[in-house]
């Protein structure tokens, strides 16, 4: 049985995707996958390809760029929802100069109200070198209380490297 919310953070290319994919599968309940990444160049579409090739027929999907919070309080109990990923939907508001506090407080009261269980992905950006930019030093902030606020609520936290689950909070279903 997956837990309310589930946290998995990982850094680029860790394998974190894949892992809360399979995690939310083994539910049993219905797969719903919520995505946030905007698409702006080929290389963001060629990943966002890797990621809709790795899903069956099985899937309902959904975008949501911004505004999560209307597709959960949308789902019910027999469904399960993968939101891919915490960092695009901050990117999304931080590029659009939205209010970072207010969204991430909206954010975090739409996951306790979703009647489904949510499995959130996010990246890990602060065990790299101090961004060069202001812009950049700015996101590594916003990004690093956006998961601290995620795993304090979380009934799991996961941390993946190289594609394996460490444990930071909680139990494995």
């Amino acid at each position: 049985m997956l837990p309310k919310l589930t946290f998995v953070l990982g850094g680029a290319a860790s394998g974190k995707s894949a892992w809360a994919e399979n995690l939310l599968l083994s539910s049993h309940l219905e797969p719903v996958y919520l995505a946030t990444s905007r698409t702006f160049d080929d290389e963001i579409k060629s990943k966002i390809n890797l990621h809709k090739s790795r899903r069956g027929p099985e899937w309902l999907n959904f975008e949501a760029d911004l505004d999560i919070g209307s597709t959960l309080i949308s789902l019910n109990s027999a469904q399960a929802v993968l939101i891919d990923c915490a960092t695009m939907w901050l990117s999304n508001h931080m590029m659009d100069g939205s209010d970072i506090s207010k969204r991430q407080s909206e954010l975090l009261l739409s996951l306790s109200e979703s009647p489904a269980p949510v499995v959130i992905v996010s990246n890990e950006v602060g065990h790299g070198i101090v961004p060069d930019n202001a812009l950049a030093r700015s996101f590594r902030e916003a990004q690093g209380r956006l998961n601290i606020a995620l795993a304090a609520q979380a009934d799991l936290a996961v941390l993946v490297v190289a594609g394996l689950p460490i444990v930071l909070k909680g139990k494995l279903p």
